[in-house]
């Protein structure tokens, strides 16, 4: 579908394939392994995945990677605010133009913020509600939870990521794809897959599967350790997976006989291993680290 197939009157046009193409070339722009870049072409992509959302009237959504703006477009065409982080120079320049082009009447709802998602500030980006996105893949994780660790504002949201990503993001307490990134996930939010995304809606098509990610904000687990001690003792846990708890926490807590207090304390089987313990377990277990 290209632009010639969307409406002209309705509101903002959405970039198809021959859209997408014609832009990156205008702008000498290729899609690189480097930053995760896969541009998606298709139009029922994005409108499914605003759907997906649950976004209500009047929200701001942060999108990380927005490329040349098929999704921007299509947030901007339900009438939401967006505030774009892109960190290539030349998307980041080029975005304001393609939605004034695409959207002239949605364009002054657009913030580009030129900026690394993985260190971006909560002064640049503002107060979002959500985060919609397709993330690049090599850096999914650690900007998704970057975002959930600055921006307090951050209620709920739906990401595209590597379908493996996905698994991992979204799985609970002995899974087979469980693991840090889906335990420190946990302490921020209640995350679930949401559904596959074929590959034939790229360009370039990459050559893994991809799948949505769903997550809404709750409180962290009730604990006197902080975020970074919890996040300590997750890194401890899984850092030998095949290992009892207690065996695995051993460069964590060297102190043997402190470390059975510890798991005594927390109410943990010191045989168990650390897969099967949730984010609960683990904000027990740095808990009493601090005062055992």
């Amino acid at each position: 579908m290209t632009s010639s197939d969307s409406s002209t009157s309705a509101g903002p046009r959405l970039l198809g394939p021959a859209d997408v193409r014609s832009l990156a070339a205008s702008l000498g722009v290729r899609p690189t392994k480097q930053r995760g870049q896969n541009f998606v072409i298709d139009p029922n992509t994005v409108r499914r995945i605003v759907r997906a959302a649950d976004l209500t009237e009047g929200e701001t959504v942060l999108e990380v990677g927005p490329g040349l703006g098929s999704l921007t477009l299509a947030l901007l065409a339900e009438g939401h605010r967006v505030t774009a982080v892109e960190i290539d120079p030349l998307l980041a320049q080029a975005l304001p133009s393609t939605v004034a082009s695409y959207a002239p009447h949605q364009a002054d709802r657009l913030t580009v913020v030129e900026a690394d998602a993985m260190d971006v500030t909560p002064a640049e980006i503002g107060e979002p509600t959500a985060c919609v996105a397709n993330l690049p893949y090599n850096v999914a994780v650690p900007v998704l939870l970057h975002l959930l660790r600055v921006s307090d504002s951050l209620r709920h949201g739906l990401v595209m990521v590597q379908s493996e990503v996905a698994d991992r993001l979204a799985a609970g307490p002995g899974s087979r794809t469980y693991g840090i990134p889906s335990a420190k996930a946990a302490w921020y939010a209640d995350v679930r897959r949401a559904g596959p995304i074929g590959r034939n809606v790229f360009w370039p098509a990459p050559n893994v599967d991809s799948g949505l990610v769903a997550f809404e904000r709750r409180e962290p687990p009730v604990t006197e350790a902080s975020r970074e001690e919890v996040f300590a003792v997750i890194e401890a846990a899984f850092s030998q997976r095949r290992k009892t708890i207690r065996s695995a926490l051993a460069r964590w807590m060297p102190d043997r006989a402190r470390l059975d207090e510890v798991l005594s304390a927390a109410g943990i089987d010191p045989r168990v291993r650390g897969e099967m313990l949730g984010i609960t377990e683990f904000a027990a277990l740095a808990g009493a680290g601090r005062t055992v």
